[in-house]
């Protein structure tokens, strides 16, 4: 199993080529975007700070991002929300520069804020599989190793169901993205801060192409899993012969 000609075809090899084009296509847009000058001269902090005292005080859905900070990170493409605080976290690229680029991914990242105050039933659903997934993608693997080895059937399949959670973690994070960027586009053109057709296109091609990543990252687990799954059921063939 560890040379699988199978899993090398049918699972890693198309895993990799779906995840480095969908990586080449977020880095491609984000770097075409993020060097087109927003209209508005706002960077991506100013931009979620004007969103959260307008969306804030317009609205009962955006109340809660009234506790909502804003701070810097560093790296690349980090940006993120973190519920245990209520902290936006932009980095440079999109704190400090007034590109279309840096309005989506803000006003993105602050969706997921939305959703945090909101109690979002997906957000809710993929928090609660964190456990899951932390202790399944250690222990599921090994596990289904320790039944192929020893031969025990419901060993493997108890790893199998450990390792799903991943999948469903994936799946439930599908939901999540896609609503967190349409409360973005929104958001966006309904303050005005995204107002000529050039910039909607932008936005949408940046939170698109970040998108696909989510959707590429369920097709790979979702192969892996259907790989485990194969590989188990035919325990029951290897043990009749």
């Amino acid at each position: 199993m560890f040379f699988d000609p199978t899993y090398l075809f049918c699972v890693a090899l198309p895993a990799f080529l779906l995840m480095g084009a969908t990586s080449w296509y977020v880095k491609a847009a984000y770097k075409k975007w993020s060097q087109v000058r927003a209209l508005s001269g706002l960077t991506g902090a100013q931009a979620a700070q004007k969103l959260i005292s307008t969306v804030s005080y317009t609205s009962d859905a955006g109340a809660g991002l009234r506790d909502v900070r804003i701070v810097g990170i560093g790296g690349n493409l980090t940006d993120h929300y973190d519920p245990r605080d209520k902290t936006l976290h932009l980095s440079p690229g999109v704190a400090s520069v007034p590109s279309v680029a840096a309005l989506a991914i803000a006003a993105h990242e602050l969706g997921h804020a939305m959703q945090d105050s909101e109690g979002y039933l997906p957000m809710r659903v993929r928090s609660a599989l964190v456990p899951a997934v932390n202790i399944g993608s250690n222990l599921g693997w090994i596990l289904i190793i320790a039944g192929l080895i020893f031969n025990w059937t419901g060993l493997a399949w108890a790893g199998v169901i450990a390792f799903s959670a991943g999948a469903l973690f994936a799946l439930a994070t599908l939901p999540v993205e896609f609503n967190a960027s349409a409360r973005a586009k929104v958001m966006l053109a309904e303050s005005g801060i995204v107002a000529s057709e050039e910039e909607q296109r932008g936005v949408n091609n940046v939170l698109n192409a970040a998108a696909l990543t989510y959707v590429a990252g369920l097709i790979t687990a979702v192969l892996q899993l259907l790989y485990y799954v194969m590989l188990v059921s035919g325990m029951g063939g290897r043990r009749r012969d």
